[in-house]
């Protein structure tokens, strides 16, 4: 009979649970207690549509690799995977690490995927994702392979926002820009899909 308290509890204990979902995470709550639990799909807060849909509906239909998407009222409009495989640009990078996973949506990218401020990744307007590029410091000469699984960025001139453990591995993580190079290295199986 020791299976009758033990149910009791559990009745108790997951009526008095709650759960809010928000658009990038579940925040789970029992009495005073909070866990926050990142999930997806999500709304970037930026990305109003992809491919004429709620980027969550987009990611569930598998169709954010090179689909059409809107931010600020402006529509972008993604490489093919062939234009891809010859591209090549030059012109200033950004980073971004925690104060993004801070922000509403802002712990998955563009992709899908969990974002990892201290891994080598990046954000590209028109690149298909996910795609890895060779990314070279004009200033150091120094160069890192990324992968590029976000949208962005918006602002301010820039061609690429990497991740701020790839702007450490070149040596602008303090000046917080630099003159890049970048060059797509493979296009990925999963880029195609």
């Amino acid at each position: 009979m020791r299976t009758l308290p033990i149910c009791i509890a559990v009745v108790i204990l997951l009526s008095s649970c709650s759960v809010v979902k928000t658009t990038a995470k579940a925040v789970y709550s029992v009495g005073e207690f909070a866990v926050n639990v990142v999930t997806s799909p999500f709304t970037h807060d930026e990305i109003e549509s992809i491919d004429g849909l709620s980027p969550e509906e987009a990611i569930r239909q598998g169709r954010v690799k090179n689909s059409p998407y809107v931010v600020h009222g402006k529509t972008y409009v993604p490489m093919s995977i062939e234009e891809a495989g010859d591209y090549k640009e030059t012109g200033m990078a950004s980073w971004y690490g925690e104060e993004t996973r801070r922000k509403a949506g802002g712990h998955i990218t563009a992709n899908g995927e969990k974002f990892d401020p201290d891994k080598l990744s990046a954000a590209h307007k028109y690149l298909p994702l996910p795609i890895h590029v060779r990314v070279t410091n004009l200033e150091t000469k120094k160069s890192i392979v990324v992968r590029v699984n976000d949208r962005g960025p918006f602002a301010h001139n820039r061609v690429i926002d990497l991740s701020a453990g790839a702007a450490k591995k070149l040596g602008f993580y303090q000046k917080g820009t630099a003159r890049v190079s970048i060059e797509v290295v493979s296009v990925t199986a999963d880029a195609g899909s």
